[in-house]
């Protein structure tokens, strides 16, 4: 496990206005998106236990409503994780960029230049310094 880096004031990161609208923006799109999800699949459960006739009926050849229901889970987890995945591109790494350089104060232009597609950015660690 990686140290903190002792350069760094934690404390004064955290009460950044970049830090702040980082977690502001997570928060608008994490707490809906869990609750969505959250009242999807209990909604399933309730279906499961309060109405197997219907979730019995035939859609096609022993295909059934339950199964439908069921496979979308799958759908809701994929579409939830990529719709996170696009917006993270957009949103929140920009702002955790911000974050680090306000952190880093002038380091920071070394230590967030954009590398080269498949290259770890420079003064980040790979995988011979673990």
């Amino acid at each position: 496990m990686a140290t903190p880096d002792p350069r760094v004031d934690w404390e004064a990161v955290e009460q950044s206005p970049e830090f702040m609208e980082l977690i502001a923006a997570r928060r608008r799109f994490v707490l809906p998106a869990t609750i969505f999800f959250l009242s999807w699949y209990i909604g399933f459960i309730l279906l499961a236990g309060y109405a197997p006739d219907f979730m019995a009926r035939s859609v096609y050849e022993g295909l059934t409503v339950g199964y439908c229901i069921a496979l979308t889970q799958f759908v809701m987890v994929f579409a939830l994780g990529l719709m996170y995945l696009r917006r993270s591109e957009r949103s929140y790494d920009p702002l955790a960029e911000a974050v680090v350089a306000r952190a880093l104060g002038p380091e920071a232009g070394r230590a967030t230049s954009t590398p080269v597609a498949g290259a770890p950015a420079a003064g980040a660690p790979d995988a011979s310094d673990r």
